[in-house]
């Protein structure tokens, strides 16, 4: 098969390389242009009988340069149109200067022009810039032409103006063989040695070439890596002003890398510490939509070339990697959060097997001792009351270790339409069969009485009954408010959201406690274990929905759950 990548990349080289000709050759014809020039105006700056220098009269000077300048001009412009063999047209180039260089020896003098040496521009340009060939086909045409012109001299052919100058007298034959010779052998070794420099200066141009070609498929291949990698990259100068940054910068930080450049980094990111290579560091970061962000980040020092053996030198640019390492630190949180549940699950199972059967016997002995001391007379009341201690302690040592099963192993969710008003209703109803409920408490539940939700209606009472506890525990004595509210909220296309509220007039939870609230045996409660609200958020996620915590209008807690409602029951 043909591989059409390998020919499309040396039609390109071969583009290139004749842009190079062309462009080598364009100044071949400009360098004619000066050459003449000056030398013509040398020819006008020496006429004058005190200069014992042959120079060519004003009219043939002019004539000279103007057809010079014309066949250059017109030569210049067929090659910018010219799509041909460019070596071909480098070689016409170069006998037509030769047969400039001899119309102007010719005109000056033959074998006594001061302007022989100018045989050495078309042969040195023909071997810099056709190295194999150009420079010898100048100086064979040199060596023919010059020994033309000596034939003519010697036959009496030549400008008459010039007897003003010189008497030519006829020499010698062999005179004009060794003048010859001196001379084309001049040119051949001329052409030998501007070929050998132009083959050395081919070989170095494809060698750049291709180096160049190397470079840029490098810049290409580290631009496309240093703008797709996820990872963040920055780079300093040694004043610590932002000299580059990727496209994951914008992802992570919220700033458009373009806006970046040239900021100062501390600016930007004043927790970031340097002072310390190579260790994996964290800070909090706020974006520019304002979300809060973990950012991991590292650095390493950029060390000039003769700087690497000194590592102790702080003046130098540096390099520093970003990450958003939030849903990182969250993936560890759960799996701590994994191992703590599945130490929780064999300790439970451990405190189910030993303590569930004493405890319910415990608590068996103790209502039958209770109903036999609440009759007896006033020697019994002591009594009486000390066994109700033992029935409330160990029925509350039952619900912990409840809280411990229900906590490590999720019942299973058995869902279906379950009036909102109806649950929360149940859950008042127990609450204030509790002796220990204030009378003082005012519960305020503001709903619709229609309202239905889709979840295990078990688990949901569990849900508010903590949450209403919980509450509780934070109200100013005496003076305790509790409100309920819920509303249905179209949220996505499929279907809608049913939020509840349950606030309470306490003083409020801080913003830096509210998610460690919901981590299991987290509490600052002195009679909680610290799983009433894991047990919370556990439940809510298993029905798919969430559970937050904000501050309410009177400045008690809120906590807001949202749970989904299908478009029909599952």
């Amino acid at each position: 098969m043909i591989d059409l990548k390998s020919l499309a990349g040396k039609a390109e080289q071969a583009g290139s390389v004749n842009q190079i000709l062309r462009t080598q050759l364009l100044w071949m014809l400009l360098l004619r242009v000066i050459l003449y020039t000056f030398l013509l105006g040398i020819s006008l700056i020496f006429q004058g009988d005190q200069f014992d220098v042959i120079t060519l009269p004003q009219n043939i000077l002019t004539l000279l340069l103007l057809f010079i300048y014309l066949t250059t001009i017109f030569s210049a412009f067929h090659l910018l149109v010219f799509q041909g063999n460019l070596r071909k047209f480098g070689i016409i180039q170069n006998l037509l200067d030769t047969f400039f260089a001899s119309v102007l020896i010719f005109l000056s003098g033959s074998s006594n022009s001061i302007f022989t040496s100018v045989y050495f521009f078309p042969i040195i340009s023909g071997g810099l810039i056709l190295p194999r060939k150009g420079g010898l086909f100048a100086a064979a045409a040199a060596s023919l032409q010059y020994g033309l012109l000596l034939i003519l001299e010697t036959q009496g052919l030549y400008p008459r103006y010039l007897l003003e100058f010189i008497s030519f007298v006829p020499s010698a034959p062999l005179m004009i063989l060794n003048h010859f010779a001196v001379h084309g052998l001049t040119f051949f070794l001329a052409a030998l040695l501007s070929a050998l420099f132009g083959l050395r200066l081919r070989s170095t141009e494809d060698a750049l070439t291709e180096s160049i070609q190397k470079y840029d498929q490098l810049t290409i291949l580290y631009k496309q890596v240093f703008d797709n990698i996820t990872t963040g990259i920055l780079t300093l100068d040694r004043r610590n002003r932002i000299t580059s940054a990727n496209n994951a910068i914008k992802k992570i930080t919220g700033h458009p890398p373009e806006k970046l450049i040239g900021e100062k980094l501390y600016s930007l990111f004043p927790d970031l510490d340097l002072s310390h290579p190579n260790l994996r560091n964290t800070i909090n970061f706020v974006r520019s939509d304002g979300k809060k962000v973990r950012i991991g980040y590292s650095h390493m020092p950029i060390h000039d070339a003769g700087k690497m053996t000194d590592r102790r030198d702080n003046d130098h640019s540096k390099i520093i990697t970003l990450q958003d390492i939030s849903e990182i630190e969250r993936l560890e949180k759960q799996v701590r959060q994994a191992e703590k549940l599945a130490a929780i699950g064999m300790m439970s199972a451990s405190i189910a097997h030993d303590f569930h059967n004493p405890l319910t016997a415990i608590s068996g002995s103790a209502q039958v001792l209770a109903h036999e001391f609440s009759s007896g007379g006033a020697g019994n009341r002591t009594n009486y009351e000390l066994t109700k201690i033992i029935l409330r302690e160990s029925n509350r040592l039952i619900d912990t270790v409840r809280d411990f099963l229900r906590f490590s192993r999720p019942e299973h969710t058995d869902k279906k339409w379950v009036s909102l008003k109806n649950c929360l209703d149940e859950v008042l109803q127990v609450c204030r069969a509790d002796p220990a409920w204030p009378s003082t408490c005012n519960i305020e539940i503001t709903l619709d009485h229609t309202l239905d939700i889709w979840a295990d209606e078990k688990q949901m009472f569990t849900v508010f009954n903590h949450l209403i506890h919980n509450a509780l525990s934070f109200c100013p004595k005496g003076k305790e408010i509790i409100t309920v509210t819920a509303e249905e909220i179209q949220e996505t296309e499929e279907g809608e959201i049913l939020e509840i509220r349950i606030s309470d007039n306490g003083p409020g939870i801080p913003e830096n406690r509210r998610e460690q609230i919901f981590e299991p045996f987290y509490t600052s409660r002195t009679d909680g274990t610290g799983l009433g609200l894991a047990i919370v958020k556990q439940t809510v996620e298993i029905h798919k929905g969430t559970i937050a915590v904000s501050e309410a209008e009177n400045g008690g807690a809120l906590f807001t759950i949202r749970l989904p409602l299908p478009a029909q029951a599952e």
